[in-house]
């Protein structure tokens, strides 16, 4: 029975080892059945956690334009333990990550050009900060490419 619904949910998406056991305990599979499987799953390759943690920040930063610091939180909320976090978002290059932070900002900027500077700013900040970066990054890269439109720029967003 484990076995079967550890199969089902990985062939619907990948999963950590977290995930499964979780389903596994929801569907009240006895704890030692269920870390036989895990462990058995894990051993043919079937549970990769460092795997799944790399293909998601891969994923979510190409896909969705997640920072570090937001992709980290996503790992950690699918149960991969924070070596493993860590190890994944350090992948990400941080001029990677300053360049799709330049990208997000290009594709926003045109739809707040009737707002002053100011609103704009914060409009811009706030879509990059719920996408987990940095405030001095956020505010760098707003500043660039408002000074590159001819906005004067007030120095109080620093």
């Amino acid at each position: 029975m484990a076995r079967a619904i550890c199969l089902r949910l990985l062939t619907m998406a990948p999963k950590t080892r977290a995930q499964l056991a979780e389903a596994l305990r929801k569907r009240d599979v006895p704890d030692e059945a269920a870390e036989a499987v895990l462990d058995r799953f894990s051993e043919l390759g079937l549970i990769n956690d460092e795997a799944f943690a790399e293909a998601w920040v891969d994923s979510r930063h190409h896909g969705r334009g997640l920072a570090k610091r937001a992709l980290a939180a996503e790992l950690r909320h699918r149960g991969v333990d924070s070596e493993t976090v860590n190890e994944a978002v350090e992948r990400l290059d941080p001029d990677q990550e300053l360049e799709t932070a330049r990208r997000l900002v290009g594709r926003k900027l045109s739809g707040t050009r009737h707002l002053d500077s100011q609103a704009r700013t914060r409009r811009l900040a706030g879509m990059l900060a719920r996408k987990g970066y940095p405030p001095g990054l956020a505010f760098r890269v707003i500043r660039e490419a408002l000074e590159q439109e001819g906005v004067e720029v007030e120095d109080d967003f620093s």
